[in-house]
């Protein structure tokens, strides 16, 4: 699991949020922090609090072509 802060140009104070390593978040602040270092300590504590094992199953970086390769071949032919 990570904690990750963020910001929006439309609320530019900083939030945290929690995401397992698929990226799918588990938690969001609701709360508001001043800095980016607060926001991260604050979800960190609150990751602690949870004690969630990760289970989750990373997404596949590539995505594999070779449907494509048979549509050609086929097409040739």
């Amino acid at each position: 699991m990570q904690v990750i802060a963020f910001s929006t140009p439309a609320r530019p104070d900083w939030r945290w949020r929690i995401v397992n390593y698929a990226g799918e978040v588990i938690e969001e602040s609701h709360a508001t922090f001043r800095t980016i270092a607060i926001a991260v300590e604050d979800g960190a504590r609150r990751l602690v609090q949870l004690n969630l094992v990760d289970r989750s199953v990373p997404p596949r970086l590539f995505r594999s072509t070779s449907h494509l390769r048979k549509q050609r071949s086929s097409i040739a032919s």
